[in-house]
């Protein structure tokens, strides 16, 4: 297990390799479809995403009576999607981990490997496991604009573990796991 904290530097990324499990620390933000395409239109960013961890996730937060929130479910979301907006939001936000689930395209892998950025696989269906992860909501930004499931929720996190399926060599368990099967 290899923990990692944010903000990562270019170097702590290319230290980790496809097949590392890691355990990431620090400030985690959510964004998915919406954010992607209102970035790619020219939108500007809520947030500085440099040296930072994109969760590919909707979740789910409630009001927590004092004026903030709980997350009930933060589990990931199909990274595919993204997979036209990816490798120009890592070029042009300096992100450093991208956390999803069933992978990226080879676009986004090759973006990964010039930039230094990697993508964690994290377990689908784990959404109340990985809530308990999140030990403070420090914000959400464009929650009236996108709505609660599409708002890039601000989380500090500790614990929050998956494997680097996607590394920034080049290298990605899902490719090898196509190779061996003959797909």
């Amino acid at each position: 297990m290899k923990a990692i904290a944010t903000p990562l530097s270019e170097r702590a990324v290319r230290a980790l390799a496809a097949g590392d499990v890691v355990e990431i620390s620090g400030r985690v933000y959510t964004g998915r479809d919406k954010l992607h395409k209102h970035f790619a239109d020219g939108g500007r960013l809520p947030v500085d995403f440099r040296g930072g961890v994109l969760y590919h996730c909707g979740p789910v937060c409630v009001p927590d009576g004092a004026g903030g929130w709980k997350v009930v479910a933060a589990g990931p979301t199909t990274s595919v999607r993204e997979n036209p907006y990816e490798p120009d939001f890592i070029a042009r936000t300096g992100v450093r981990v991208i956390v999803g689930k069933g992978g990226m395209d080879a676009a986004t892998l090759a973006a990964m490997k010039r930039c230094g950025c990697v993508y964690v696989q994290a377990v689908g269906g784990a959404g109340a496991l990985y809530a308990e992860c999140v030990k403070r909501v420090a914000g959400v930004s464009l929650l009236n604009e996108f709505g609660a499931a599409e708002a890039v929720w601000h989380f500090d996190v500790e614990g929050f573990r998956g494997v680097v399926a996607m590394d920034a060599h080049g290298r990605s368990l899902f490719d090898a796991v196509r190779r061996k099967v003959g797909i």
